[in-house]
């Protein structure tokens, strides 16, 4: 994310592209679930459809209380590690509050729809092999205690990844895919292998839900990537 260092007034086609965008990105989780649901068995597909959908009411939760002011906050400490909670239940950040050139609750909204992808994403990796009870509690710890400090080091101006290291994760390369790749390898390491694997047929029960959810998803990226540039530009038009 391309945060702007100075503020100089409300951008009106910046705003409607980073709406767009939002909604664009949002749509990845239906999209999700209807891809993982189509590769399980019969008996797992309304379990791993809404492990996809929980994740928004789960990870919105924690975002607006907590999550946005620890990840892109005033560092705490100086170290880079993790932000203030100066905006704990987003206080302080009115309709006219600007980040850049769009509306601070508009980008916050905007990253929360990638917290939430990235954590549906995770439970690809565990399926057949998770209580549904279980999963929401891991959504909402994963997200604080993982998702929520990676994404201050990498995105966040006070950052360590970032300040420190110079390092630039323009649509979430290091927060999203490679954060939910070891967490959800992590998590398969823990659970062990489904019941039956290689003893029984695990056929996907419906390939046309999977390419309409792979279709989803191809949709929504030009939300997840355009939109990282904060604005309608050329930037995002490269993206």
């Amino acid at each position: 994310m391309l945060l702007a260092e100075t503020t100089t007034g409300l951008d009106t086609g910046d705003t409607a592209w980073l709406l767009a965008s939002t909604a664009l990105v949002l749509l990845m989780t239906p999209g999700l679930a209807l891809f993982y649901g189509g590769m399980v068995r019969t008996k797992s597909v309304l379990n791993m459809i809404m492990m996809s959908f929980v994740s928004i009411a789960v990870v919105t939760v924690v975002w607006l209380l907590a999550g946005y002011s620890l990840a892109f906050g005033t560092d705490a400490g100086g170290w880079g590690l993790i932000g203030s909670l100066d905006h704990l239940g987003m206080a302080g950040i009115t309709p006219s509050s600007l980040t850049g050139h769009v509306p601070t609750v508009l980008f916050a909204t905007f990253q929360l729809t990638f917290a939430i992808i990235t954590a549906a994403l995770i439970s690809g990796a565990i399926a057949d092999r998770a209580k549904f009870g279980s999963w929401v509690a891991f959504t909402a710890v994963w997200t604080l205690l993982v998702y929520v400090p990676v994404a201050h080091w990498v995105f966040a101006p006070g950052g360590w990844i970032l300040s420190k290291l110079g390092a630039l994760d323009f649509a979430g390369g290091t927060v999203v895919e490679v954060n939910c790749g070891a967490s959800g390898l992590a998590l398969a390491l823990l659970l062990g292998p489904r019941l039956g694997f290689r003893k029984e047929a695990m056929r996907p029960h419906n390939l046309p839900l999977v390419l309409l959810g792979a279709g989803l998803l191809w949709f929504g990226w030009f939300g997840f990537n355009g939109g990282s540039a904060l604005g309608a530009n050329g930037l995002a038009a490269s993206a």
